[in-house]
């Protein structure tokens, strides 16, 4: 069995895998008594280890000269800047962000919080940041949302209103790559935790970086 993993093509992953399928295989035929022992328990695989780059993330400075650098004369900008700050304060992924809808930004007493739909049905609720909050509404009374609509929608040719559909994500990492291009941020990829925001005890899940998709329709 050792001999057969040294001598297998390809590549280490490949002879990993295969390897974890023969052990399953002899581990049925150990448990249907068809033979003995598991002959593939004592071989052991290639050795395989990934060094992944490290990508910077954007510093407060430089969140905050992106918002800053985002005009807001019409509501097309207003929705960019209300997204791009949504997931630099939410720190969550750009699809559970288009997911909002206009009753998932709530009042809690005096608060504002936002209800995150993510992966698997999950939601999540958070605390809006002051400054966020002020960015939402006024994105929201500009572009004359109401309850039951996308939270983030598309809009007309000239920028000037929404169409009621629901921004997707190609659209959205599209606007996003303009905006920060806008701002003099060359690649804006990485929308990560901001330095300094550790003390609102946000989750490590929350914290966790995104890479944007290097693809995306403009």
């Amino acid at each position: 069995m050792a001999a057969w993993i040294e001598d297998f093509p390809g590549s280490k992953p490949t002879v990993k895998l295969k390897l974890a399928a023969v052990r399953m295989l002899y581990d049925f035929l150990v448990v249907r008594q068809i033979t003995p022992s598991n002959p593939a328990h004592s071989v052991r695989g290639p050795k395989y280890v990934v060094k992944k780059g490290k990508t910077p993330v954007w510093s407060r400075e430089d969140a905050k000269t992106l918002l800053d650098s985002i005009p807001k004369d019409l509501v097309s900008g207003l929705r960019d800047l209300a997204l791009i700050a949504a997931m630099f304060y939410s720190f969550a992924r750009v699809s559970a962000v288009l997911k909002l809808k206009v009753d998932d930004y709530y009042h809690n007493g005096a608060r504002r919080r936002l209800r995150l739909h993510e992966k698997g049905g999950k939601e999540h609720e958070m605390p809006v940041h002051h400054l966020l909050e002020k960015i939402l509404d006024e994105y929201i009374v500009a572009a004359g949302l109401q309850n039951g609509q996308p939270l983030f929608q598309s809009v007309n040719s000239l920028g000037t209103a929404v169409t009621g559909r629901a921004l997707n994500r190609y659209n959205a990492w599209a606007a996003i790559r303009k905006r920060a291009k806008g701002g003099g941020f060359s690649h804006p990829c990485r929308m990560s935790h901001l330095a300094g925001y550790r003390h609102h005890g946000l989750s490590r899940e929350r914290r966790t970086a995104r890479t944007c998709p290097t693809n995306g329709r403009t």
